[in-house]
């Protein structure tokens, strides 16, 4: 009986340690998930939504520098595909390719992103279900940085730590980061331009 009550306590104790777990190490060990799986590319959806127009979504691969991202813009497919430097934009509704230099977008789905994502934020737990924490974020007042969203909201699957949506809301429009997966094949980051016959290509560079 001595052993059955000693062992009780135990995991009564490590329930405990679990339970006690404060939203600040909740999401240090979520970024840690994604740092652990950097090297394998990262898979997500983000959804746009904006006023009037509807929500809008893009499928995205990344992996460092490298990305691609699909959505479908009144029906028509539209592939960019970049390696840091040069980008190239295929468009079906004119059937073009486009290269140009490649730009920094904030809403590419590097596993950096979500390093520090909440510094500048002061962060309390909404809600919580046996599956998830759901995250409040407020910007702090001492966060000077203009392009920061006023707040965030973010998911966190229990167990495996991993981010199941990060939501922003930024003049007016609400991005959403969701189905995020690790590892894909690296051919989906080349451009192959025989896979679009007949297009057009306008090189921009």
């Amino acid at each position: 009986m001595k052993k059955f009550c000693a062992t009780l306590s135990l995991v009564l104790a490590v329930a405990a340690m679990a339970w006690a777990q404060t939203p600040e190490e909740i999401i240090s060990q979520m970024e840690n998930v994604m740092r652990q799986h950097e090297a394998e590319g990262v898979v997500m959806t983000m959804d746009m939504k904006i006023p009037i127009l509807g929500t809008f979504s893009t499928h995205v691969w990344t992996r460092g520098d490298r990305t691609r991202a699909e959505m479908e813009v009144v029906g028509e497919k539209v592939v960019t595909i970049s390696d840091g430097t040069t980008s190239w934009t295929y468009n079906g509704k004119n059937n073009e390719i486009t290269i140009d230099a490649a730009k920094a977008s904030p809403s590419d789905g590097d596993p950096g992103m979500f390093k520090d994502v909440t510094e500048g934020y002061d962060v309390s737990l909404k809600k919580e279900t046996d599956k998830a924490w759901y995250f409040s974020c407020k910007k702090s007042r001492t966060n000077t940085k203009k392009d920061d969203p006023k707040t965030m909201e973010i998911v966190v699957e229990k167990g495996s730590y991993m981010p199941l949506s990060l939501s922003a809301r930024l003049s007016g429009v609400t991005m959403t980061m969701r189905g995020i997966s690790f590892g894909f094949n690296e051919d989906l980051l080349v451009f192959d331009q025989d896979q679009y016959p007949g297009a057009t290509v306008v090189d921009k560079r």
